[in-house]
């Protein structure tokens, strides 16, 4: 489902405006669309296909993206990567795809649906999350073994889910979930709601809820990082403003952002 401020998708119209600038510059100079089309400015509907855990990182940055190119409006469809993955791959209109794992961008760049190689923009490592005060006492992965507690994970091919995995493995513990939730949201959502005691979700999460949950540390030698790509998909229907985009989520305000929402950077 497309999230944030229930924007309405509209077709964008930067390319034609590129072609148009071109055509009427060609009897200058045989050099000149190339020039026209670097200077090209960002406009119309820019649709970005991005992981459930990115939604306030990217709504935030987002709005500062649209005040530096007015005319542009970001359109988002938050959901787990894997599901994204599988819309670009069955055809969904996409401009640029923001995925919480390389394991899930690999599905589009395997289709040859990646119009540009996909660069690393952040970093996560997970998290327990478990229910405002921790009235379970959950101290560890080990207590998550413990078959009177509800615990919930994303599924296994959602990110999430494959970090959970990782997690468990790491601390050779064995864990049943009560559920497996199809995107990290519905984990949160969950643990918020007293429904699950502990949930394996990011970091990010657990700072982004605020003091509905609390977060248990999982140390280094037991935890995982994931990278988190980016790139923009082959055939975008506003090619311009995806590539401003992705150069923005780069960029240093955009990174520092990302900091501030608890993500590791790149090279993590």
């Amino acid at each position: 489902m497309f999230r944030r401020h229930i924007r309405v998708l509209a077709g964008a119209g930067a390319a034609s405006l590129v072609v148009a600038l071109a055509a009427c510059s060609s009897s200058s100079s045989s050099t000149a669309p190339a020039a026209v089309a670097s200077s090209a400015k960002p406009t119309g509907t820019l649709v970005v296909f991005a992981a459930t855990s990115l939604t306030d990182a990217f709504n935030k940055i987002a709005d500062q993206f649209e005040a530096a190119n007015p005319g542009v409006t970001v359109k988002f469809n938050y959901n787990g990567s894997s599901s994204l993955a599988t819309q670009i791959t069955q055809g969904a209109p996409a401009d640029v795809f923001a995925s919480a794992s390389p394991t899930n961008m690999k599905t589009v760049t395997e289709a040859s649906l990646e119009a540009t190689t996909p660069k690393t923009f952040a970093a996560n490592q997970g998290e327990i999350m478990v229910e405002a005060g921790n009235p379970e006492h959950v101290k560890s992965l080990a207590d998550l073994a413990n078959p009177a507690l509800k615990v919930v994970t994303c599924a296994p091919q959602v990110p999430c889910g494959a970090l959970a995995t990782t997690l468990f493995k790491n601390a050779d513990v064995t864990v049943k979930p009560v559920s497996q939730e199809q995107n990290v949201g519905g984990v949160v959502t969950k643990v918020s709601l007293g429904e699950a005691d502990a949930g394996i979700v990011y970091v990010t999460d657990v700072k982004a809820n605020g003091t509905k949950t609390t977060g248990v540390v999982i140390p280094a030698d037991q935890n995982a990082i994931t990278g988190y790509p980016i790139a923009e998909i082959k055939g975008a229907p506003n090619a311009t403003a995806a590539a401003a985009f992705i150069a923005y989520v780069l960029g240093p305000a955009a990174q520092q952002e990302l900091k501030a929402f608890g993500f590791l950077p790149p090279a993590s």
